[in-house]
């Protein structure tokens, strides 16, 4: 069960004048901790855009599961910013809020006053959180799969066969998402130290190049160019390695030591000349291929259950390869599962919360 503080934040009014993806999901990360977030939508384009971004088969009206999944928790409001009366409304919302969350095209905060300068002057102590897309180029649209391809991540994630491939989630946002509510936290403790407030900028582009972490150093240390080896380590072997058990089950393997790697082949059976010969993390990146080989054969010779409970038993990291309705029926996603009734019907997500805290612990 994930545990924090839900109204660590209650009392704090959060205004969020953003859509899609990043912007909204940090809306919702203040929302499941307690605080009032409203969300302001245009109504001349029916609200946020993923509203209308229904999966094949999905048939509900004026909200997506995809809408659902960064969307709980808030009050929506549908607001013209070209209607004066309806623009009043949401500066009135500025007046009173602590936090502007904003994902504007370039040039539309300006063109309606809702930028930093103009808001700050209605309220000198908001923190003004900013999300951009490339800060190479502004006025370019920055959507999750131009901005994987533009920042690398593309060009190393796939195989030889499929070429360059993005992740099926919208990694980047997640990743800007996540970058913005660690400046806004740290404005929300400025703010409580000196009373004022903060403008904070994130850009899409510079969250995903922050993010090549390992990917990154091995250029700038190295200008070792990442090639394309599907779920393999650049680094490391076997990692991200996947095998076909006995009874067709897949499995991974994320072996990160020599010490791992010996048990492993003492546990399916691997020669003893062949283990002598991989010995090396070096030796394995260097001969992958053989290595699967070998590798292969053995597993295939052995069913999935007793293999992963040897291999647990043992600290050899190991997974199955589950499909999500596996992944969401477990215990542990049931108990991060939260529950919203709109329009007479049932909408279900997991947390966006997936941290344990516990304040004043010794006192449970």
């Amino acid at each position: 069960m994930i545990r924090h503080q839900k109204n660590i934040f209650k009392g704090l009014k959060v205004l969020e004048l953003a859509s899609v993806l990043a912007g909204p999901a940090v809306g919702m990360f203040f929302a499941e901790l307690g605080a009032e977030v409203t969300k302001v939508e245009n109504p001349k384009v029916g609200g946020d855009v993923t509203r209308n971004w229904l999966s094949k088969g999905e048939q509900r009206k004026g909200y997506s599961a995809y809408f659902s999944s960064v969307n709980w928790g808030k009050k929506h409001l549908m607001l013209d910013y070209s209607n004066p009366e309806e623009l009043k409304q949401v500066l009135t919302l500025v007046a009173d809020s602590d936090v502007i969350i904003t994902n504007f095209k370039q040039g539309d905060d300006v063109k309606f006053g809702l930028d930093y300068r103009s808001l700050s002057a209605i309220n000198s102590t908001l923190i003004y959180a900013q999300l951009n897309g490339f800060v190479s180029d502004p006025e370019r649209p920055a959507f999750d799969a131009v901005l994987q391809a533009e920042t690398g991540f593309m060009s190393m994630n796939g195989s030889e066969e499929s070429g360059p491939i993005k992740m099926p989630v919208a990694l980047i946002d997640v990743l800007a998402a996540h970058q913005m509510k660690e400046a806004i936290l740290l404005g929300l403790i400025n703010k409580l130290q000196n009373g004022k407030g903060a403008l904070i900028e994130v850009s899409l582009e510079q969250a995903a190049l922050a993010s090549l972490a390992n990917q990154a150093t091995n250029w700038l240390m190295n200008k070792s160019i990442p090639q394309r080896l599907g779920s393999l380590h650049t680094n490391i072997a076997p990692y991200g390695d996947t095998f076909v058990c006995g009874d067709e089950r897949e499995i991974v393997l994320a072996v990160g030591s020599d010490a791992q790697f010996k048990l492993l082949c003492e546990t399916i059976g691997v020669s003893k000349e062949e283990m002598l010969f991989f010995q090396s993390n070096k030796t394995r990146v260097e001969h992958r291929s053989h290595l699967r080989k070998v590798l292969s054969e053995n597993i295939a010779q052995r069913k999935s259950s007793g293999l992963m409970n040897k291999l647990l038993s043992l600290k050899i990291p190991a997974g199955f390869i589950r499909n999500l309705d596996e992944v969401l029926e477990s215990d542990t996603a049931q108990s991060m599962i939260l529950s919203e009734v709109i329009n007479d019907e049932e909408t279900r997500r997991l947390s966006g919360n997936a941290f344990t805290i516990r304040f004043n612990p010794e006192s449970e």
